[in-house]
């Protein structure tokens, strides 16, 4: 198993970071989007230093998608203020880019909201929600992400499998990491890329890859599992934008982000 310390790890090479992608957090054949954004994130982390330890703010561009093994990760610091350090993050392959992202930097602690207009999805319990597999029956690709995250979807949210989509362009679910290490702002950034996509629900089948991510993390999680809510909000033109929403184990919103995505139907 691919713990997310070690598959996200970067070290220093010449004026940059290099990274091994691991095809353990894959969707079938890609790499997954939040994984690749906390390698992004991880490199950032180590160029703004310990007065910024966490990732506060993401805004990733997916430009090609990269393969599987090294990488190169260059960090260039725009700003690093007393609270707040901004820098840009590129994922390049080969001379190429892949993944390039605007992030911001800060100190989060796990205090409570002083208001918020945010209620954690209803989830059933736990052990009543669907494992997703990482073979899903029916599939046309195994989903290797599923044996690194354990992820429970919402019983009432599975009717695509059956051939019966609600339309309502929702999907719930309970999320652990599979090390069973606690999650903390960089590993929230998977947790904000769910699978499957919301699409699902709406009937269209197929690939939907991330064009652009933002995503904000609110506060250090408890310790315990995140509920993750996607929900779709506008189809059309081939394009798809979907929110998903993260609160941990004592109900606290803890991180959100806005995704568009292509949609790309089999033919």
């Amino acid at each position: 198993m691919a713990i997310f310390r070690d598959a996200t790890a970067v070290t220093p090479q010449g004026g940059g970071y290099a990274a091994t992608l691991d095809p353990q957090w894959a969707v079938g054949d890609k790499l997954h989007g939040g994984y690749l954004l906390a390698v992004l994130g991880r490199a950032a982390v180590a160029e703004a230093g310990t007065e910024h330890p966490h990732v506060t703010a993401v805004s990733g561009a997916f430009v090609e998608p990269p393969g599987f093994g090294p990488a190169e990760v260059s960090v260039t610091r725009l700003r690093v203020g007393k609270s707040v350090a901004q820098v840009r993050a590129d994922l390049s392959q080969e001379g190429r880019p892949r993944v390039s992202a605007l992030i911001t930097l800060g100190r989060l602690d796990d205090s409570d909201p002083w208001w918020t207009a945010s209620e954690p999805v209803d989830l059933p319990p736990e052990q009543e929600c669907f494992l997703s597999p990482v073979d899903p029956p029916g599939a046309p690709f195994p989903v290797p992400l599923m044996g690194v995250v354990e992820e429970r979807i919402n019983p009432e949210h599975l009717a695509f499998a059956f051939g019966r989509p609600s339309k309502k362009g929702v999907i719930a679910t309970w999320q652990r990491l599979g090390d069973g290490s606690d999650w903390d702002p960089l590993s929230l950034l998977v947790a904000l890329d769910p699978v499957p996509p919301v699409t699902f629900d709406l009937g269209l089948p197929g690939w939907m890859p991330t064009i652009q991510l933002s995503a904000y993390i609110r506060r250090l999680p408890a310790p315990g599992p995140v509920r993750v809510k996607l929900e779709a909000t506008d189809v059309g033109g081939d394009r798809i934008d979907q929110v998903a929403h993260v609160w941990d184990d004592k109900g606290r919103l803890v991180a959100q982000s806005t995704q568009l995505a292509a949609v790309r139907l089999p033919a």
